[in-house]
């Protein structure tokens, strides 16, 4: 048996054995990520089989922000679609199995993009092929009718923007650990420009390169990962975020996590108008969009470094002075996003 923090393995391999046809134990559990979100497991079983396994991060959580049930129902009608995504297999949601529910789904091989390291170490003809197919799924994302794969009841869908800008500045009041004008100033600035919402569908909600699975051969995507912020509303929330990870050769703004930038990876410009072509919809507002994801983002820096300074994150030796730094610059960033539509 493993000692895997975050699984109960004799429970979780009973259940496996029991409610996930073909799997096959004694099962080995390895955390292959987790951190600041929802935790996930790559499970082999004896002969061999690879799955996965995602459930909430360890420590006191808020159901609403980590929902295994909901984020299960998202990958399971999304997987009725072309837009690719580990298939769903099953559901726990019986706490006494593992302190939690969890949801396990299949495993799919490929590689995530998430550091400029990991962007320059694929061919060049592979950074050209993720970041088209980044695009092409996109496409194909906001092309789905939530009703007709039952996730029309996922959210509300209008006003989309309104509901989040609500949301998030309450976040931030109640999680900030200096004062910080520029945020409210964003706040007040993103409401009293705030677009109507035009193209309402499916939101992925963190939809990048580092969210995604790419081909080892290929270079293109294989799966979309990470769809606990999903829900319904203003589509161009989603490519304004990709904005935010990716950068043009030389940009001051490259975050650390943004494989582009090098040889290969297509401009932003070309990555928009690859979008525009193929949905025939207008972008010329979307730096509004990449200033909101820089704004939300840095709500979420800043829970994230309020958990880390009152001690419930349980990790040492995190740079907190690189979260309090990154807060700043995201809303710096946006601002600037903001006079490049003024």
């Amino acid at each position: 048996m493993t000692d895997v923090r975050g699984i109960d393995d004799a429970r979780v391999s009973a259940w496996l054995a029991s409610e996930i046809p073909d799997a096959v134990g004694p099962f080995i559990f390895e955390l292959i990520a987790g951190g600041r979100s929802n935790l996930t497991y790559r499970v082999t079983g004896s002969d061999g089989t690879e799955l996965v396994l995602r459930r909430p991060p360890l420590g006191h959580v808020l159901a609403t922000a980590h929902d295994m049930a909901r984020e299960h129902k998202i990958i399971t009608g999304v997987g009725l679609t072309d837009v690719p995504v580990a298939p769903a297999l099953g559901l726990c949601t019986d706490e006494s199995v593992n302190g939690a529910p969890f949801y396990v789904m299949g495993y799919v091989d490929g590689l995530v993009l998430d550091s400029p390291a990991a962007g320059e170490a694929i061919p060049v003809e592979n950074r050209t092929r993720a970041a088209e197919s980044l695009i092409d799924v996109l496409v194909r994302l906001h092309a789905v009718e939530p009703d007709d794969v039952g996730l029309g009841d996922l959210g509300k869908r209008a006003d989309y923007l309104g509901r989040q800008l609500r949301r998030w500045s309450i976040q931030w009041e109640q999680s900030k650990t200096r004062e910080l004008p520029e945020m409210e100033q964003l706040a007040a600035l993103l409401a009293s420009r705030k677009p109507d919402q035009v193209h309402t569908g499916i939101v992925h909600g963190d939809y990048r390169l580092g969210n995604c699975l790419v081909s080892r051969t290929t270079g293109q995507v294989s799966a979309v990962l990470d769809w606990e912020l999903c829900t319904l509303g203003d589509l161009m929330a989603d490519v304004g975020y990709i904005l935010v990870y990716y950068s043009d050769p030389g940009s001051s703004w490259r975050r650390e996590n943004d494989p582009s930038g090098s040889d290969g990876f297509p401009t932003r410009a070309s990555l928009l108008a690859r979008y525009a072509t193929a949905t025939g919809r207008d972008l010329g507002g979307v730096g509004y969009y990449e200033a909101f994801s820089c704004w939300r983002l840095a709500c979420i820096g800043e829970g994230v470094l309020a958990r880390y300074r009152a001690g419930v994150m349980g990790d040492d030796g995190v740079d907190m002075s690189a979260m309090v730094d990154g807060t700043k610059l995201l809303a710096q960033r946006a601002l600037e996003a903001l006079e490049s539509i003024a």
